[in-house]
Protein backbone atom coordinates (compact mmCIF):
# COMPACT_ATOMS: atom_id res chain seq x y z
CA UNK A 1 0.00 0.00 0.00
CA UNK A 2 1.33 3.43 -0.96
CA UNK A 3 1.06 6.15 1.68
CA UNK A 4 0.40 9.86 1.14
CA UNK A 5 -0.44 12.80 3.32
CA UNK A 6 -3.17 13.92 0.92
CA UNK A 7 -5.01 12.29 -1.97
CA UNK A 8 -7.00 14.59 -4.25
CA UNK A 9 -9.56 12.99 -6.54
CA UNK A 10 -10.28 15.12 -9.59
CA UNK A 11 -7.62 16.83 -11.71
CA UNK A 12 -9.64 19.79 -12.91
CA UNK A 13 -9.19 23.42 -11.93
CA UNK A 14 -9.79 23.00 -8.19
CA UNK A 15 -7.92 19.70 -7.89
CA UNK A 16 -4.82 20.81 -9.79
CA UNK A 17 -4.59 24.08 -7.91
CA UNK A 18 -5.10 22.47 -4.50
CA UNK A 19 -2.51 19.78 -5.28
CA UNK A 20 0.15 22.28 -6.29
CA UNK A 21 -0.41 24.51 -3.30
CA UNK A 22 -0.62 21.64 -0.79
CA UNK A 23 2.54 20.08 -2.20
CA UNK A 24 4.41 23.37 -1.87
CA UNK A 25 3.20 23.64 1.73
CA UNK A 26 4.91 20.35 2.59
CA UNK A 27 2.26 17.71 1.90
CA UNK A 28 3.05 14.48 0.08
CA UNK A 29 0.24 14.65 -2.51
CA UNK A 30 -1.28 12.16 -4.93
CA UNK A 31 -3.64 13.55 -7.58
CA UNK A 32 -6.02 11.03 -9.21
CA UNK A 33 -8.34 11.41 -12.18
CA UNK A 34 -10.34 8.83 -14.14
CA UNK A 35 -10.12 10.66 -17.48
CA UNK A 36 -7.35 10.10 -20.00
CA UNK A 37 -6.99 13.79 -20.87
CA UNK A 38 -6.17 16.38 -18.27
CA UNK A 39 -8.44 19.30 -17.35
CA UNK A 40 -10.77 19.13 -20.33
CA UNK A 41 -13.15 21.68 -18.84
CA UNK A 42 -10.34 24.23 -18.57
CA UNK A 43 -9.29 23.41 -22.12
CA UNK A 44 -12.68 24.13 -23.69
CA UNK A 45 -13.64 27.07 -21.48
CA UNK A 46 -13.99 30.55 -22.90
CA UNK A 47 -13.94 29.24 -26.44
CA UNK A 48 -10.48 27.81 -25.80
CA UNK A 49 -9.20 31.03 -24.22
CA UNK A 50 -10.10 30.18 -20.59
CA UNK A 51 -11.93 32.96 -18.77
CA UNK A 52 -9.83 32.17 -15.72
CA UNK A 53 -11.24 34.73 -13.27
CA UNK A 54 -13.16 37.96 -12.95
CA UNK A 55 -11.62 41.11 -11.47
CA UNK A 56 -14.89 41.85 -9.67
CA UNK A 57 -15.46 38.43 -8.10
CA UNK A 58 -17.16 38.65 -4.72
CA UNK A 59 -19.92 36.89 -2.75
CA UNK A 60 -22.67 38.82 -4.58
CA UNK A 61 -21.97 36.85 -7.78
CA UNK A 62 -22.52 33.42 -6.24
CA UNK A 63 -25.64 31.31 -5.62
CA UNK A 64 -26.01 28.77 -2.85
CA UNK A 65 -28.60 27.42 -0.46
CA UNK A 66 -26.23 28.87 2.17
CA UNK A 67 -25.18 32.19 0.57
CA UNK A 68 -22.73 33.29 3.27
CA UNK A 69 -20.58 30.16 2.97
CA UNK A 70 -18.41 31.40 0.09
CA UNK A 71 -17.38 34.66 1.77
CA UNK A 72 -14.42 33.34 3.75
CA UNK A 73 -12.67 31.50 0.92
CA UNK A 74 -13.24 34.30 -1.60
CA UNK A 75 -11.89 36.90 0.82
CA UNK A 76 -8.75 34.90 1.60
CA UNK A 77 -7.86 34.06 -2.00
CA UNK A 78 -9.00 36.80 -4.35
CA UNK A 79 -8.99 37.32 -8.10
CA UNK A 80 -5.97 39.59 -7.60
CA UNK A 81 -4.11 36.69 -5.94
CA UNK A 82 -4.68 34.45 -8.94
CA UNK A 83 -3.82 37.25 -11.36
CA UNK A 84 -0.51 37.63 -9.52
CA UNK A 85 0.18 33.90 -10.01
CA UNK A 86 -0.64 34.16 -13.72
CA UNK A 87 1.73 37.11 -14.04
CA UNK A 88 4.54 35.27 -12.24
CA UNK A 89 4.23 32.52 -14.84
CA UNK A 90 4.33 35.02 -17.69
CA UNK A 91 0.87 34.15 -18.97
CA UNK A 92 -0.51 36.94 -21.15
CA UNK A 93 -4.13 37.90 -20.65
CA UNK A 94 -6.71 40.54 -21.53
CA UNK A 95 -9.98 41.85 -20.16
CA UNK A 96 -12.81 41.16 -22.58
CA UNK A 97 -16.03 42.28 -20.92
CA UNK A 98 -17.20 43.24 -17.42
CA UNK A 99 -14.04 42.18 -15.61
CA UNK A 100 -13.69 38.86 -17.48
CA UNK A 101 -10.02 37.89 -17.96
CA UNK A 102 -8.96 35.58 -20.82
CA UNK A 103 -5.62 34.03 -21.80
CA UNK A 104 -3.94 35.58 -24.82
CA UNK A 105 -2.36 32.26 -25.79
CA UNK A 106 -5.26 29.94 -24.99
CA UNK A 107 -6.37 27.60 -22.23
CA UNK A 108 -3.31 25.35 -22.47
CA UNK A 109 -1.22 28.06 -20.79
CA UNK A 110 -3.37 27.89 -17.65
CA UNK A 111 -3.22 24.09 -17.64
CA UNK A 112 0.56 24.17 -18.03
CA UNK A 113 0.84 26.75 -15.24
CA UNK A 114 -1.12 24.48 -12.89
CA UNK A 115 1.04 21.49 -13.88
CA UNK A 116 4.17 23.54 -13.22
CA UNK A 117 2.82 24.39 -9.77
CA UNK A 118 2.18 20.70 -9.14
CA UNK A 119 5.69 19.80 -10.24
CA UNK A 120 7.09 22.46 -7.93
CA UNK A 121 5.15 20.81 -5.09
CA UNK A 122 6.34 17.30 -5.95
CA UNK A 123 2.81 16.09 -6.70
CA UNK A 124 2.39 12.56 -8.01
CA UNK A 125 -0.35 12.20 -10.62
CA UNK A 126 -2.16 8.99 -11.58
CA UNK A 127 -4.20 9.37 -14.74
CA UNK A 128 -6.22 7.57 -15.88
CA UNK A 129 -6.99 5.95 -12.55
CA UNK A 130 -10.29 5.00 -10.97
CA UNK A 131 -11.21 4.70 -7.29
CA UNK A 132 -13.32 1.66 -6.47
CA UNK A 133 -13.71 2.02 -2.72
CA UNK A 134 -12.92 4.45 0.11
CA UNK A 135 -12.87 3.36 3.77
CA UNK A 136 -12.07 5.41 6.85
CA UNK A 137 -9.45 3.71 8.99
CA UNK A 138 -10.64 2.62 12.41
CA UNK A 139 -9.50 1.00 15.61
CA UNK A 140 -5.84 1.52 16.44
CA UNK A 141 -4.99 2.64 12.93
CA UNK A 142 -3.91 6.20 12.25
CA UNK A 143 -7.01 8.26 11.34
CA UNK A 144 -7.32 8.58 7.61
CA UNK A 145 -8.58 6.69 4.57
CA UNK A 146 -7.79 3.51 2.70
CA UNK A 147 -8.60 3.53 -1.00
CA UNK A 148 -8.76 0.81 -3.60
CA UNK A 149 -7.66 2.24 -6.96
CA UNK A 150 -7.01 0.76 -10.37
CA UNK A 151 -3.29 1.32 -9.66
CA UNK A 152 -3.31 -0.36 -6.28
CA UNK A 153 -4.25 0.38 -2.66
CA UNK A 154 -3.52 3.78 -1.13
CA UNK A 155 -3.59 5.24 2.37
CA UNK A 156 -3.91 8.96 3.09
CA UNK A 157 -4.54 11.18 6.08
CA UNK A 158 -6.51 13.73 4.05
CA UNK A 159 -8.90 13.01 1.19
CA UNK A 160 -9.94 15.94 -1.02
CA UNK A 161 -12.87 15.54 -3.41
CA UNK A 162 -12.52 17.83 -6.45
CA UNK A 163 -14.50 15.84 -9.00
CA UNK A 164 -16.61 18.72 -10.34
CA UNK A 165 -20.25 18.51 -11.33
CA UNK A 166 -22.45 16.77 -13.89
CA UNK A 167 -22.24 19.11 -16.94
CA UNK A 168 -20.81 17.94 -20.27
CA UNK A 169 -20.64 14.18 -19.63
CA UNK A 170 -18.80 13.60 -22.93
CA UNK A 171 -15.65 15.11 -21.38
CA UNK A 172 -15.81 12.94 -18.28
CA UNK A 173 -18.33 14.46 -15.86
CA UNK A 174 -19.14 12.09 -13.02
CA UNK A 175 -21.27 11.95 -9.88
CA UNK A 176 -18.51 10.12 -7.97
CA UNK A 177 -17.93 13.00 -5.56
CA UNK A 178 -21.60 13.30 -4.69
CA UNK A 179 -21.93 9.55 -4.20
CA UNK A 180 -18.92 9.62 -1.88
CA UNK A 181 -20.46 12.51 0.04
CA UNK A 182 -23.59 10.40 0.54
CA UNK A 183 -21.46 7.47 1.71
CA UNK A 184 -20.18 9.63 4.56
CA UNK A 185 -23.59 10.97 5.52
CA UNK A 186 -23.64 14.25 3.64
CA UNK A 187 -26.81 15.63 2.15
CA UNK A 188 -27.03 17.16 -1.32
CA UNK A 189 -28.73 20.29 -2.52
CA UNK A 190 -30.50 18.99 -5.62
CA UNK A 191 -28.12 19.27 -8.59
CA UNK A 192 -29.48 20.94 -11.70
CA UNK A 193 -27.98 22.39 -14.88
CA UNK A 194 -26.92 26.05 -14.68
CA UNK A 195 -25.50 28.51 -17.20
CA UNK A 196 -27.47 26.57 -19.79
CA UNK A 197 -29.56 27.43 -22.89
CA UNK A 198 -33.33 27.28 -22.39
CA UNK A 199 -35.77 25.47 -24.67
CA UNK A 200 -39.42 25.93 -25.61
CA UNK A 201 -42.31 23.86 -26.89
CA UNK A 202 -41.44 23.21 -30.56
CA UNK A 203 -44.88 24.23 -31.82
CA UNK A 204 -44.86 27.49 -29.88
CA UNK A 205 -41.28 28.21 -30.87
CA UNK A 206 -41.69 27.52 -34.59
CA UNK A 207 -42.05 31.21 -35.64
CA UNK A 208 -38.91 32.15 -33.70
CA UNK A 209 -36.84 29.16 -34.86
CA UNK A 210 -36.39 31.00 -38.17
CA UNK A 211 -34.38 33.61 -36.27
CA UNK A 212 -31.69 31.08 -35.24
CA UNK A 213 -28.30 32.78 -35.16
CA UNK A 214 -29.68 36.27 -34.54
CA UNK A 215 -28.24 38.04 -31.49
CA UNK A 216 -28.98 41.34 -29.77
CA UNK A 217 -28.55 43.01 -26.37
CA UNK A 218 -31.55 42.56 -24.06
CA UNK A 219 -32.60 42.82 -20.44
CA UNK A 220 -33.94 39.50 -19.13
CA UNK A 221 -35.67 38.93 -15.79
CA UNK A 222 -36.86 35.91 -13.82
CA UNK A 223 -38.46 35.44 -10.42
CA UNK A 224 -40.86 37.51 -8.37
CA UNK A 225 -40.50 40.00 -5.53
CA UNK A 226 -37.19 39.80 -3.67
CA UNK A 227 -36.20 36.84 -5.83
CA UNK A 228 -36.53 38.81 -9.08
CA UNK A 229 -33.22 38.95 -10.91
CA UNK A 230 -32.32 40.93 -14.01
CA UNK A 231 -29.35 40.77 -16.39
CA UNK A 232 -28.40 43.10 -19.24
CA UNK A 233 -26.50 40.94 -21.73
CA UNK A 234 -26.64 39.58 -25.28
CA UNK A 235 -29.36 37.09 -26.27
CA UNK A 236 -29.03 34.49 -29.03
CA UNK A 237 -31.93 32.82 -30.85
CA UNK A 238 -31.46 29.08 -31.54
CA UNK A 239 -33.53 26.47 -33.36
CA UNK A 240 -34.79 25.10 -30.03
CA UNK A 241 -34.94 28.22 -27.87
CA UNK A 242 -32.73 30.93 -26.44
CA UNK A 243 -29.06 31.11 -25.50
CA UNK A 244 -26.32 33.71 -25.24
CA UNK A 245 -24.94 35.31 -22.07
CA UNK A 246 -28.30 36.79 -21.03
CA UNK A 247 -30.01 33.40 -21.02
CA UNK A 248 -27.07 31.51 -19.52
CA UNK A 249 -27.03 33.99 -16.64
CA UNK A 250 -30.75 33.91 -15.97
CA UNK A 251 -30.92 30.10 -16.27
CA UNK A 252 -29.25 29.79 -12.87
CA UNK A 253 -32.16 31.72 -11.33
CA UNK A 254 -35.04 30.43 -13.47
CA UNK A 255 -37.31 27.78 -12.00
CA UNK A 256 -39.42 25.30 -13.95
CA UNK A 257 -42.85 26.66 -14.83
CA UNK A 258 -41.85 30.31 -14.46
CA UNK A 259 -42.04 32.84 -17.24
CA UNK A 260 -39.12 34.95 -18.37
CA UNK A 261 -39.61 38.62 -19.13
CA UNK A 262 -37.40 40.00 -21.90
CA UNK A 263 -36.95 43.62 -22.88
CA UNK A 264 -35.80 43.50 -26.50
CA UNK A 265 -35.02 47.23 -26.55
CA UNK A 266 -33.38 47.95 -23.18
CA UNK A 267 -32.56 51.51 -22.19
CA UNK A 268 -34.94 52.82 -24.86
CA UNK A 269 -38.34 54.42 -24.17
CA UNK A 270 -39.78 52.67 -27.18
CA UNK A 271 -43.29 54.09 -26.93
CA UNK A 272 -41.96 57.66 -26.77
CA UNK A 273 -39.59 56.99 -29.66
CA UNK A 274 -42.36 55.59 -31.86
CA UNK A 275 -44.70 58.48 -31.00
CA UNK A 276 -41.93 60.92 -31.84
CA UNK A 277 -41.39 59.15 -35.16
CA UNK A 278 -45.11 59.39 -35.90
CA UNK A 279 -44.92 63.16 -35.75
CA UNK A 280 -41.52 63.65 -37.41
CA UNK A 281 -40.86 60.72 -39.75
CA UNK A 282 -42.41 59.80 -43.08
CA UNK A 283 -40.87 56.33 -43.09
CA UNK A 284 -42.94 53.17 -42.98
CA UNK A 285 -43.51 51.42 -39.64
CA UNK A 286 -41.39 48.42 -40.65
CA UNK A 287 -38.42 50.61 -41.55
CA UNK A 288 -38.76 52.63 -38.36
CA UNK A 289 -38.79 49.53 -36.17
CA UNK A 290 -35.90 47.98 -38.12
CA UNK A 291 -33.80 50.97 -37.08
CA UNK A 292 -34.25 49.84 -33.47
CA UNK A 293 -34.34 46.03 -33.73
CA UNK A 294 -32.67 43.61 -36.16
CA UNK A 295 -34.80 43.62 -39.31
CA UNK A 296 -35.90 39.98 -39.15
CA UNK A 297 -36.99 40.40 -35.54
CA UNK A 298 -38.82 43.64 -36.31
CA UNK A 299 -40.71 41.97 -39.17
CA UNK A 300 -41.68 39.03 -36.96
CA UNK A 301 -43.11 41.22 -34.22
CA UNK A 302 -45.17 43.24 -36.67
CA UNK A 303 -46.47 40.01 -38.17
CA UNK A 304 -47.35 38.60 -34.73
CA UNK A 305 -49.28 41.74 -33.83
CA UNK A 306 -50.88 41.92 -37.28
CA UNK A 307 -49.52 45.40 -37.92
CA UNK A 308 -48.86 46.55 -41.47
CA UNK A 309 -45.10 47.15 -41.91
CA UNK A 310 -45.81 49.33 -44.95
CA UNK A 311 -48.02 51.80 -43.11
CA UNK A 312 -46.46 55.30 -43.05
CA UNK A 313 -45.66 56.44 -39.52
CA UNK A 314 -48.03 59.44 -39.58
CA UNK A 315 -50.93 57.04 -40.26
CA UNK A 316 -50.15 54.67 -37.37
CA UNK A 317 -52.63 54.57 -34.52
CA UNK A 318 -51.40 55.49 -31.05
CA UNK A 319 -52.92 52.33 -29.58
CA UNK A 320 -51.03 50.19 -32.10
CA UNK A 321 -47.73 51.88 -31.27
CA UNK A 322 -48.43 51.38 -27.56
CA UNK A 323 -49.25 47.71 -28.10
CA UNK A 324 -46.06 47.26 -30.14
CA UNK A 325 -43.88 48.97 -27.56
CA UNK A 326 -45.36 46.98 -24.67
CA UNK A 327 -44.92 43.68 -26.51
CA UNK A 328 -41.27 44.35 -27.35
CA UNK A 329 -40.38 45.80 -23.94
CA UNK A 330 -42.22 43.10 -21.98
CA UNK A 331 -41.99 39.85 -23.95
CA UNK A 332 -43.15 37.11 -21.57
CA UNK A 333 -42.52 33.47 -22.45
CA UNK A 334 -42.22 30.28 -20.44
CA UNK A 335 -39.45 27.77 -21.21
CA UNK A 336 -40.37 24.10 -21.13
CA UNK A 337 -36.90 23.12 -20.00
CA UNK A 338 -33.21 23.49 -20.78
CA UNK A 339 -30.57 21.84 -22.96
CA UNK A 340 -29.59 19.89 -19.84
CA UNK A 341 -26.24 18.57 -18.69
CA UNK A 342 -24.82 18.19 -22.20
CA UNK A 343 -24.86 21.97 -22.72
CA UNK A 344 -24.70 23.30 -19.14
CA UNK A 345 -21.47 25.06 -18.23
CA UNK A 346 -21.80 24.40 -14.48
CA UNK A 347 -23.94 22.62 -11.91
CA UNK A 348 -26.14 24.38 -9.39
CA UNK A 349 -26.48 22.46 -6.12
CA UNK A 350 -24.14 19.81 -4.76
CA UNK A 351 -22.71 18.99 -1.34
CA UNK A 352 -24.60 20.88 1.36
CA UNK A 353 -22.25 23.62 2.60
CA UNK A 354 -23.84 23.63 6.06
CA UNK A 355 -21.99 20.35 6.58
CA UNK A 356 -18.59 21.84 5.63
CA UNK A 357 -16.23 24.29 7.28
CA UNK A 358 -16.14 27.57 5.36
CA UNK A 359 -12.57 28.08 6.60
CA UNK A 360 -11.10 24.79 5.37
CA UNK A 361 -13.74 23.00 3.23
CA UNK A 362 -13.44 20.06 5.65
CA UNK A 363 -16.43 17.86 6.33
CA UNK A 364 -18.10 18.43 9.68
CA UNK A 365 -19.20 14.78 9.58
CA UNK A 366 -15.95 13.01 8.67
CA UNK A 367 -12.58 14.44 9.83
CA UNK A 368 -9.97 14.55 7.08
CA UNK A 369 -12.52 14.63 4.23
CA UNK A 370 -12.72 17.80 2.12
CA UNK A 371 -14.85 19.01 -0.78
CA UNK A 372 -13.79 21.80 -3.14
CA UNK A 373 -14.84 23.37 -6.43
CA UNK A 374 -18.01 22.62 -8.35
CA UNK A 375 -19.02 19.55 -6.33
CA UNK A 376 -19.90 22.00 -3.53
CA UNK A 377 -23.20 23.93 -3.53
CA UNK A 378 -21.66 27.22 -4.67
CA UNK A 379 -22.35 28.39 -8.22
CA UNK A 380 -20.98 31.55 -9.80
CA UNK A 381 -22.34 33.78 -12.52
CA UNK A 382 -21.07 33.49 -16.09
CA UNK A 383 -17.79 35.31 -16.61
CA UNK A 384 -14.90 33.68 -14.71
CA UNK A 385 -16.61 33.48 -11.34
CA UNK A 386 -16.74 29.69 -11.20
CA UNK A 387 -13.02 29.41 -11.86
CA UNK A 388 -12.41 31.90 -9.05
CA UNK A 389 -14.44 29.70 -6.71
CA UNK A 390 -12.28 26.74 -7.78
CA UNK A 391 -9.08 28.64 -6.93
CA UNK A 392 -10.45 30.09 -3.67
CA UNK A 393 -11.94 26.88 -2.29
CA UNK A 394 -8.79 24.95 -3.28
CA UNK A 395 -6.58 27.49 -1.51
CA UNK A 396 -8.72 27.36 1.65
CA UNK A 397 -8.38 23.58 1.69
CA UNK A 398 -4.65 23.45 0.90
CA UNK A 399 -3.77 25.98 3.58
CA UNK A 400 -5.66 23.98 6.22
CA UNK A 401 -3.83 20.69 5.78
CA UNK A 402 -1.57 21.08 8.78
CA UNK A 403 1.09 23.49 7.56
CA UNK A 404 1.45 27.26 7.91
CA UNK A 405 0.41 29.47 4.97
CA UNK A 406 3.14 30.77 2.65
CA UNK A 407 4.68 34.15 3.28
CA UNK A 408 2.73 37.03 1.74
Amino acid sequence: MQIFDTVIVGAGAAGLFCAGMAGQLGQKVLLIDHAERLAEKIRISGGGRCNFTNRDAGPAQYLSDNPAFCRSALARYTAQDFIALVQRHGVGFHEKHKGQLFCDQGSERIIQMLLDECEKGGVQRWQPCTVADVRPTSGDATPGFEMDTSRGPVYCKHLVVATGGLPIPKIGATDWGMRLAGQFGHTLIEPRPALVPLTFNPQDWAPFAELAGLALPVAVSAGQGKRKTRFLEDLLFTHRGLSGPAILQISSFWREGEALEIDLAPDIDLEAQLRQAKSTSKRQLGNELAAILPQRLAQLWLQRLQLDPNRPMPECKDKDLLQLAQAIKGWRLTPDGSEGWRKAEVMRGGVNTRELSSQSMESRLQPGLYFIGEVVDVTGWLGGYNFQWAWASAAACARSLGYPPPEA
